[in-house]
């Protein structure tokens, strides 16, 4: 099977059931009653949505370490931020029960799987064939998929919120949340799994910082230095520090906390998928 059409089924695999979980959960469609009738995900579906992510862990695996030059961009980035998002999701769902979240996840995933097959990425030079090396841009990117379920479990909180306590359409007094929302945990529930993310994504940013300087001679071939991928890798760093620092000295929480992740997100982003668009797309440097 040629590669474009494995990128093309995968992300079509991924898009389906997007569709299909906001239907069953969000809007009410498929035969639910207010998408809250159905409770977390009954076993085919956990099963259905295994078919996707094997298909993409074996196209990220011929192009990322089985493929004699390895090409990473932006678009590959974006891949497997999205498709380590899913799996530990995935593994999240086994544990928690946190509903809707499959309907935010899964369109993502689609987009993002498909982006390598369009923007293959810039070929990498000899030293990012070293084991060193993929240890640390694996890190890197566990902790970019920890903070990407963090920014979306930040998004919804921030609606769910607004919805309960302010704004234009939060609910009259006395009224309780329907449909989707009302199968959601509490925020109180969301709030903490939020920081245990966090948390966890915050030591493995570290180890890719400590990582990147420490041995930038045998991760990179030459001496540590600024670049803007450092710069805002650093900016989240500290983000993030400042962000736990408050919650666990100042109790930091609702939408002071929720501001501060996105925020230490945003940046992450523009620390190597911001800047590798921009070389890659916008100023045509491959």
């Amino acid at each position: 099977m040629p590669a474009i059409l494995l990128y093309a089924v995968t992300s079509l695999l991924y898009a389906a059931l997007g569709l299909y979980f906001w239907r069953t959960r969000w809007t009410g469609g498929g035969g639910t009653s207010g998408g809250s009738a159905r409770a977390g995900i009954v076993s085919w579906e956990r099963a259905a949505i295994l078919a996707p992510l094997v298909l993409h862990s074996y196209l990220l695996y011929t192009s990322l370490f089985a493929a004699a030059e390895l090409h990473f961009g932006f678009s590959q980035a974006m891949s497997v931020t999205l498709w380590l998002t899913a799996l530990i999701y995935w593994i999240e769902s086994l544990i928690y029960d946190v509903k809707g979240m499959q309907a935010l996840v899964l369109p993502l995933a689609a987009v993002c799987a498909l982006l390598p097959a369009f923007f293959p990425g810039p070929e990498t030079p000899a030293y990012t064939q070293a084991f060193a090396f993929r240890v640390h841009l694996l890190v890197a990117m566990l902790a970019y998929s920890l903070f990407t379920i963090a920014a979306l479990h930040a998004t919804l909180m921030t609606v769910l919120e607004r919805r309960l306590h302010g704004g234009k359409n939060s609910l009259p007094s006395g009224e309780s949340l329907a449909g989707p929302w009302a199968s959601l945990p509490p925020l109180m529930t969301l709030e903490a799994l939020l920081f245990r993310i966090i948390t966890l994504g915050f030591v493995l940013l570290s180890l890719t910082l400590i990582s990147g300087f420490v041995f930038s001679e045998e991760l990179f071939g030459q001496p540590a230095r600024v670049n803007h991928k450092t710069v805002f890798g650093i900016i989240s760093w500290i983000i993030f520090a400042a962000l736990l620092v408050g919650r666990y000295r100042r109790g930091w929480r609702g939408r002071i906390a929720l501001r501060w992740t996105l925020a230490g997100f945003a940046a992450l982003l523009l620390a190597y998928v911001g800047s590798m668009f921009v070389l890659e797309v916008i100023l045509g440097r491959v």
